[in-house]
């Protein structure tokens, strides 16, 4: 049902979007293809009942074109291991770098680090910042002859020249209009979530947040801001998480080193030019 929704949603945007006036356009189209991001996380742990190639074709449409499902579904999973979070190298979501590494940085690329630790900079530099991220870990194996991984990206390339054919030829969108606001713009919506979702902490849980939002954010993130509860429940469905929450609630921060803050206003207020912490890992 949230897929049907979701797909709906984004077509009659696509479709009649010069109905629409363009803040509310933009609006809509990062929030929907944010939103799908929040799907296939949700299809990576759950949905144990349905067979995995209906979970794969459900949210495989790459209508945010920068990243393959079967990347992040491998990505992600290496993630969960619960001990290895925050380890530069060993957790592939991780903001941390080794401070050897971090020593032979050039300046303008720590100042670059530091500003995507705050607020503002997450959105203005995390993309492309993750963006990068990308290109070194997955596409330059490529280029220097590692195909493994060859048959995703041509797949994910035809998909993505799919999405942008039907975008711009049925509904005679401008493609830029199209990456400016459902592809950068959702992946500016989705670097909301991750802002402070994991910090160094002695204890693997302690490392998890908990970011007690309202609906808006909760629905778009299909409840993952309530992080503590997905990385001790991986596979429990995303419309159990807010249920769970306020039954454990004080067991979950209990087990998280009290990791909470009220929302995302509260780190916007917090660290919206305050870098959260300086990223370099205290034990590696």
């Amino acid at each position: 049902m949230l897929a049907a929704g979701l797909y709906a949603v984004w077509l009659v945007l696509v479709l009649f979007h010069a109905l629409f006036p363009m803040w509310l356009l933009a609006a809509a189209g990062a929030y929907v293809t944010a939103l799908h991001f929040s799907l296939q996380h949700e299809a990576i742990h759950g949905w144990r009942s349905c067979p995995a190639w209906l979970r794969f074709a459900l949210v495989w449409p790459p209508i945010g074109l920068w990243l393959p499902f079967s990347v992040y579904r491998r990505s992600h999973s290496i993630h969960h291991r619960n001990p290895n979070l925050t380890y530069p190298g060993r957790d592939t979501e991780t903001v941390y770098h080794r401070r050897w590494d971090w020593l032979r940085y050039p300046r303008a690329y720590k100042a670059l680090l530091m500003f995507n630790q705050t607020f503002f900079g997450r959105l203005l530099v995390g993309p492309p910042v993750r963006l990068y991220k990308l290109m070194v870990s997955d596409l330059m194996p490529l280029l220097r002859g590692e195909l493994r991984d060859l048959p995703i990206w041509l797949v994910h390339a035809g998909g993505v020249v799919g999405v942008l054919w039907f975008v711009t030829e049925v509904g005679d969108m401008p493609a830029w209009q199209y990456i400016a606001f459902f592809a950068y713009g959702g992946m500016v919506l989705s670097w909301v979530r991750p802002f402070l979702e994991h910090r160094w902490g002695q204890r693997p849980f302690e490392r998890v947040a908990s970011i007690e939002s309202n609906w808006f954010f909760g629905l778009l993130f299909l409840w993952n801001n309530l992080h503590i509860v997905h990385h001790r429940h991986p596979t429990m469905p995303w419309y159990e998480i807010p249920g769970f929450y306020r039954a454990h609630r004080a067991e979950l921060l209990a087990a998280n080193g009290h990791y909470v803050y009220r929302g995302y206003f509260d780190l916007l207020r917090r660290y919206s030019l305050k870098p959260v912490f300086v990223p370099v890992h205290p034990d590696a």
